[in-house]
């Protein structure tokens, strides 16, 4: 695996690590605001759309998949991709992209390629993006060998950047930490809590295999240093072959409410109960995630896939691909009651085929960054990961 620090488009990826055996083995603290929408204020317009990776159209990668987008402490985009290098299957060899905007979604630097697991038969997988704002660092979780094809064991990785996403550091395995198991994370973005219980802490949700899968979050209360497992949610039956209609929760999206508490949409793999989203709640920062706190959200019907989720401001937003059989029709919804009911009002981001998608904004408390989020999508005409789009949403805009 090799790593790149650069900022260019040159597509140079860096020097190999030594051996693959060894990869194996100043920012004021964040400011909580309540603020209160009334439900008739929001009125969200797609403001602005840019496509900023199209499959097929440069050099070394065959398909843009998964899309992760975050802002930074400093205020700066970090817009991520896998890079499949032979073609758009999870498995193989791949670059992890990223671009970067300091103006907020306006203009954005050449692709980096910032890792590269050379010709490796089941390389890299993103991934969960975590902004440490208390220390001003972005923290990127990924998993390799994450489908045990031709290696093993799996392994979750961490790499980290402390310049704003100039450079990154070597990428260190935390399976030391975590025990070996196939873990991975999200995809989206991983939260530090702003709100107690454990106020601080950096929590990163995923998924297990399909046959061990289900949600399963990692922690860490010293900013990445140290990580140790926290909730887990499984499948039924655990470990065993999964038939049509199993409960196996699958990606997720964690989000931090203003109680403390972290609610998480997960994808229903297998359409358990309904062709709709799975929706789970820890009360005590991610250590546990109690059956009594689950339900189904039947407005949300999925065709199960990865989707976005964003609390801003009070309000919940949520984006998917708003069909029961099929990703197409991208929508925005959102909810002034943490969920439990959806405004009737949705809007569709785009009609055709579309895949997973990602929310951010920026909370920097100013009257301007309040009116609007990013989502960032796989997006097509034919095929949902033709492109990845990164869209501006004006939230007040319809008025």
């Amino acid at each position: 695996m090799k790593k790149v620090s650069g900022r260019g488009a040159n597509m140079e990826t860096g020097s190999r690590l030594a051996a693959l055996s060894l990869l194996l083995s100043a920012v004021l603290p964040p400011c909580v605001l309540t603020v209160t929408v009334n439900s008739d204020q929001i009125d969200p317009l797609v403001y602005e759309e840019q496509l900023l990776w199209v499959s097929g159209a440069q050099g070394e990668v065959d398909t843009y998949r998964i899309p992760l987008l975050t802002f930074t402490s400093k205020g700066s985009l970090l817009a991520f991709a896998e890079g499949r290098k032979s073609s758009s299957s999870d498995v193989g060899a791949k670059f992890i992209a990223m671009r970067r905007s300091t103006d907020k979604g306006a203009t954005w630097s050449p692709t980096s390629f910032i890792l590269d697991d050379g010709t490796h038969p089941d390389g890299l997988n993103l991934g969960s993006v975590v902004v440490d704002e208390e220390e001003g660092s972005v923290i990127l979780i990924l998993s390799f060998c994450f489908h045990l094809a031709i290696c093993q064991p799996s392994s979750t990785m961490m790499v980290e950047t402390r310049d704003d996403g100039l450079s990154w550091s070597q990428p260190r395995n935390l399976s030391v930490q975590l025990g070996v198991k196939n873990f991975a994370p999200g995809p989206g973005f991983g939260i530090q809590k702003r709100y107690p219980p454990a106020k601080g802490r950096l929590v990163v949700c995923g998924h297990g295999t399909l046959e061990g899968d289900g949600v399963f979050c990692i922690l860490s209360d010293d900013h990445g240093r140290n990580w140790y497992n926290g909730a887990a949610l499984k499948s039924i039956p655990y470990n065993q072959k999964k038939r049509p209609q199993d409960f196996n929760p699958d990606e997720c999206q964690p989000v931090e409410m203003e109680d403390g508490s972290i609610v998480i949409n997960v994808r229903n793999q297998n359409n358990y109960h309904c062709r709709c989203r799975v929706v789970v709640r820890s009360t005590d920062g991610g250590l546990t995630l109690p059956i009594d706190n689950l339900y189904f959200d039947y407005t949300l019907v999925d065709p199960v896939v990865a989707a976005g989720a964003l609390q801003k401001d009070g309000v919940l937003y949520f984006t998917n691909p708003a069909n029961d059989q099929h990703r197409v029709n991208l929508t925005l919804r959102w909810s002034v009651t943490d969920g439990k009911t959806w405004e009737s009002k949705a809007v569709q981001i785009w009609p055709g085929p579309s895949g997973y998608s990602v929310i951010t904004s920026l909370n920097s408390g100013s009257p301007e960054d309040r009116k609007y989020i990013f989502v960032m999508y796989e997006k097509g005409h034919k095929n949902y990961y033709e492109t990845i789009s990164f869209t501006k949403i004006h939230l007040y805009g319809g008025r």
